[in-house]
């Protein structure tokens, strides 16, 4: 009977590990990273439609990248519609910006362009792949002493990439590790403004690069006014 409960409690441990803030175990996934994401389809499902109708099913198949995922409740969040008890329509933050402006509201993904796609998903891309170990430390109140590192994502949008180090027993330093990742909106000025993303888990390996996925307050695209923007363009007017 004990011995049961250990075994049990030794496999929980295993299959979750992966999953604590700053990836301390390595989790190898034989298959590319859009395999990776369609194998999981709670967090991902969304996200790998996307990649399909962006037209970008061969980079996540072929390229050695680094992806910064994030998930479909950062979809939903700003796309989808619900119907509440009552039985009334409840529209998404993007379509009631698209309905004030006279712009059909979206109904699926493939309502939206998929260069709009595009543009947003190569925010999260980036060339070579980055375990956590690879990124410098950084310090958000400090970034004169640990800036992290600037990277351009495929799209070549400047971003910040760093670890932050935990505080452990009221030591500075030397607690867990946690990757951020920060879009930098202005180039010229790339210490102003960054929009900050945290990773729930990291070094998460297929065999064409590495993964690190985004935590849900993430926002998707990193500038939702700028999304938004974008897909109203695109969208024709209601009459």
């Amino acid at each position: 009977m004990i011995f049961s409960l250990l075994l049990v409690l030794a496999t929980s441990c295993k299959q979750d590990d992966y999953y604590i803030d700053g990836g301390k175990a390595v989790a190898k996934f034989d298959g590319d990273i859009l395999e990776y994401l369609e194998s999981k389809p709670e967090p991902f499902d969304t996200i790998a439609q996307i990649i399909k109708l962006a037209g970008l099913e061969n980079e996540f198949k072929n390229d050695n990248m680094t992806f910064f995922a994030p998930n479909d409740k950062q979809v939903r969040d700003i796309i989808g519609t619900r119907i509440n008890a009552r039985g009334e329509k409840i529209y998404s933050r993007l379509n009631q910006y698209l309905i004030v402006l006279n712009k059909e509201p979206i109904e699926q993904l493939s309502d939206i362009d998929s260069l709009v796609w595009k543009k947003y998903l190569m925010r999260y891309m980036f060339r070579d792949a980055y375990m956590l170990k690879d990124y410098p430390q950084i310090d958000f109140g400090q970034k004169n002493i640990f800036p992290g590192q600037l990277f351009y994502a495929y799209d070549r949008s400047l971003f910040n990439v760093g670890v932050v180090y935990g505080d452990a027993n009221g030591v500075k330093y030397l607690g867990y590790r946690q990757l951020h990742i920060s879009y930098v909106p202005d180039a010229s000025r790339p210490d102003d403004n960054w929009r900050t993303a945290k990773i729930s888990s990291s070094d998460i390996q297929p065999v064409n690069g590495v993964v690190h996925t985004l935590t849900n307050e993430a926002l998707f695209g990193f500038d939702e006014m700028e999304f938004y923007n974008d897909v109203e363009v695109t969208r024709n007017n209601t009459n």
